[in-house]
């Protein structure tokens, strides 16, 4: 039997579309179960330094839940105008919700992935739309059940 790890190569890779419905689904856990498919770590070739992941997209992404009092307790940071002071810009969720509620995901997710150009990598596959069509039939996406 061989002991040499494997470690998968550009060839090996099989991208599949998967379509997540994320209404009345908690946030967090919909993030993390969508930034697993986007690693890939629920395949069988898993390498970590290489990008083995799906193409994801979710729909719905305003009538995500949150748990508690989150929906004003929690505070989104930017920089409009980075490295100049006075250009920090702070928003909650419920205000971000109003205006770009995909960008609600698009953070969510974005932090649990590796924050280095394999994780911006794997951020382009990553689709979302506020309400519940998207433009991606094509691909013809299998739906995706997230346990949250």
């Amino acid at each position: 039997m061989s002991q040499k790890t494997y470690s998968a190569k550009a060839g090996d890779i099989k991208r599949q579309w998967h379509v997540i419905d994320v209404s009345d689904k908690v946030l967090g856990r919909a993030a993390s179960q969508i930034a697993t498919l986007l690693k890939g770590k629920h395949k069988a070739i898993y390498t970590p330094s290489i990008d083995t992941g799906d193409h994801v997209i979710v729909i719905n992404a305003e009538k995500v839940k949150v748990t508690g009092t989150k929906e004003q307790d929690k505070l989104y940071y930017r920089h409009s105008r980075a490295g100049f002071p006075g250009g920090l810009k702070i928003t909650n969720l419920e205000k971000l919700r109003q205006r770009h509620p995909e960008d609600v995901i698009l953070n969510a997710v974005r932090r649990m992935l590796p924050r280095n150009a394999l994780g911006r990598q794997m951020m382009t596959k990553l689709k979302v739309y506020a309400g519940d069509t998207h433009p991606h039939a094509a691909q013809k996406p299998a739906a995706f059940a997230v346990e949250a």
